[in-house]
Formats: C-alpha cells, structure tokens, sequence
C-alpha cells in the first residue's frame, strides 16, 4: 500500500496557516486539511442544538456523532456538517468565541484524530492546526511551526473576516487572539507548541507569497522534488 505524504504546519491563530497550507497543497498538487475548520463544525454543531459549550460529556456525544466532511475542490476546499455545506457558517463570531473550548476538550480531540488521519491514509496531504505535528501526524514527513507577533496576526485576522462579510475591529481581534493563546498553550490535551523536529518560521514581516515561496522550498527540498 503506498504511504502518503504529510506536510504538517502548525502554530497559534493568525500566524499565517490556513492561506499557507493551501496555497501550498495547491502548488505541490496535494489536498488541504484544515483541522481548525472541523473543531469549529462541532462547535457550530453544539451551539445549533442548544448545548452549553462548557457540558464537555454532551459536546464529546457531539462531536461521537457529527458527520463531518471534507469535499477537496478546485479552488477550495467545502466543508460538511451532517449535509449541510458550513464552509462560511463556522467563521461566525460565535462559533469563534467558542471554538477553542471545545477543541480541548478529550473527547473532541479524539474523534477528530480519527479523521484526520482517515483522511491522509487516502491522499498526498498538507494539514494545519495546533497538533498536527504534535499529535495527529508526529511521523509527517515535514514539520512547520510558524510564529508571527500579536498585532500582525490581529490585522490578519481582521482581512479573513472582513473578507467573509463579518465586521470586526483589529482591537477586538488583539483581545481575542491573546486570550486564545493562552488557553491553547496551556490546556491538558494536545496543547499548542513546536513539534520535535519542525521548522520554525517567523512570519511578522512576511508577505503571504513570500512565507508561501519559503515554505514551498522546504518541502521541495524535503520530499525531493525538483
């Protein structure tokens, strides 16, 4: 059976993953998995039927039973919950207020591992997220940790949800993404650091091409590819 390849990129919200990663699948021809995206499908999940984000045994039943999928396209990728296509639906504000709750949650994290790595054993794969390198895929044949300081990462996040029709303030976002780093590094299950081996890159002053460029040339040097 052929192995696939994983290229892993972790690091805290902000710092440049999501637009990396795919830009990066997208050059390399391999498939985009956003971790993030199905965190916040179980806590949009949860927040539809009405259950306290904080009840960790009925958000795990939730997270047990959510049918979650990810359907690779052309030009992005769509995401499912229970049919419904939530590719935009999970950027809700209340979805974000609320995600990094449930996504240390035991339970959670566990169902989800499980499909993740179902859905690398099947294709050539670039994952983002908190754990990928840590925890999820700890053999991937590159590991990526990208950093960036607090204010670049607020402006950033300020242009993805702006871009997604949601008004937000970089003071809102600054607020946000601070306290969101403190309780991803410090939670007991797959908290946020730098995996043995990853590659750490400073993306403050850089350019979305430019950390792209640098990250492609990484994995072309790593998995040999000319």
């Amino acid at each position: 059976m052929k192995k696939h390849r994983v290229i892993a990129i972790d690091g805290p919200a902000g710092s440049g993953k999501s637009s990396t990663a795919k830009l990066l699948a997208r050059m390399l021809n391999f498939t985009f998995l956003d971790s993030g995206a199905m965190y916040r499908s179980v806590t949009l999940a949860a927040i539809q039927k009405n259950i306290d984000l904080h009840d960790e045994k009925k958000v795990g039943r939730i997270a047990s039973k959510a049918k979650i999928e990810i359907i690779p396209g052309d030009k992005e990728e769509r995401l499912f919950l229970d049919g419904q296509d939530v590719t935009w639906k999970i950027r809700e504000p209340k979805v974000d207020a609320g995600v990094s709750l449930v996504s240390s949650y035991k339970g959670v994290r566990e169902e989800m591992v499980k499909i993740q790595r179902d859905f690398a054993r099947e294709r050539d794969i670039v994952a983002e997220g908190r754990d990928m390198g840590t925890v999820v895929f700890p053999d991937a044949d590159l590991k990526i940790y990208l950093v960036a300081n607090l204010e670049a990462r607020a402006i950033r996040r300020c242009r993805q949800l702006e871009g997604a029709g949601i008004t937000t303030t970089i003071e809102e976002q600054t607020a946000s993404l601070s306290s969101r780093d403190l309780f991803d590094s410090g939670r007991d299950h797959s908290p946020l650091r730098k995996a043995d081996g990853a590659i750490e890159l400073d993306t403050t002053n850089m350019s979305l091409s430019e950390q792209v460029e640098k990250v492609y040339e990484l994995a072309c040097d790593r998995l040999g590819i000319s």
